[in-house]
């Protein structure tokens, strides 16, 4: 006899409160973000999407880490491409709340068929592409998302062809955040905000616009006069 199947369950008061907040989540959305959670579940005993550790606290870890971006993208937004998207996070929970245009790019194949499996039973308007964004031809979208794919440096580069004078990159990351924008800063130049996270005390999503390549000036010490 097959066991049960483990479940989601309905998000905790607290993160509900959230959502709620974030996004004004409807009883309808709030039920597809739960099946959205028990497909996770379930896959993720086939592979490896996440880390089954996270799995315990998704709806705080997966989901309103994801939907904390929401507020933070422009109203003019057409496009969102989410870069690494994995197991689908922030691109497939933004779609689900409603952001426009999402697109998920994932080079895993297996990834891939898992966010196919989502979108067509949950009917969440996406478009999943099986590619790297770095090998993408050049196409400035409207906002870039991505969530733990690489220091921001090298996620600078990969992102390079979607990112325009208008693009707005919305990247969470971690406690290393200033030492990786130190780094960036020596090839990029960008206007940064940061954001805290809602849900890592360490964590910062940062917000980057006028995005541009060209380092900071280097100003060469001054050297004493010679007699």
């Amino acid at each position: 006899m097959d066991e049960p199947r483990a479940k989601a369950g309905p998000p905790p008061a607290k993160v509900a409160k959230s959502l709620t907040e974030l996004a004004n989540v409807s009883r309808e959305t709030s039920a597809r973000l739960e099946a959205y959670l028990d497909l996770l579940i379930a896959w993720n005993g086939r592979m490896n999407l996440v880390a089954a550790s996270t799995l315990a606290d998704a709806w705080t870890r997966h989901v309103l880490d994801s939907a904390q971006l929401l507020p933070l993208i422009a109203p003019s937004s057409r496009r969102l491409v989410d870069v690494g998207s994995g197991a689908g996070f922030p691109g497939m929970v933004l779609a689900i709340l409603g952001a426009l245009g999402v697109e998920l790019v994932e080079a895993t194949e297996k990834k891939c068929a898992f966010l196919r499996a989502v979108a067509g039973e949950l009917g969440v308007a996406v478009e999943v592409r099986h590619t790297r964004a770095e090998i993408l031809g050049r196409n400035p979208a409207d906002t870039v998302t991505a969530r733990a794919v690489a220091p921001l440096p090298r996620l600078m580069e990969q992102t390079a062809p979607l990112i325009g004078p208008r693009t707005r990159c919305l990247f969470l990351k971690g406690q290393g955040v200033e030492a990786e924008l130190t780094e960036a800063h020596k090839i990029w130049m960008m206007r940064v905000t940061r954001v805290p996270s809602r849900t890592d005390p360490g964590g910062t999503v940062l917000i980057l616009e006028e995005v541009r390549r060209g380092p900071r000036p280097v100003q060469s010490p001054r050297r004493g006069s010679r007699r």
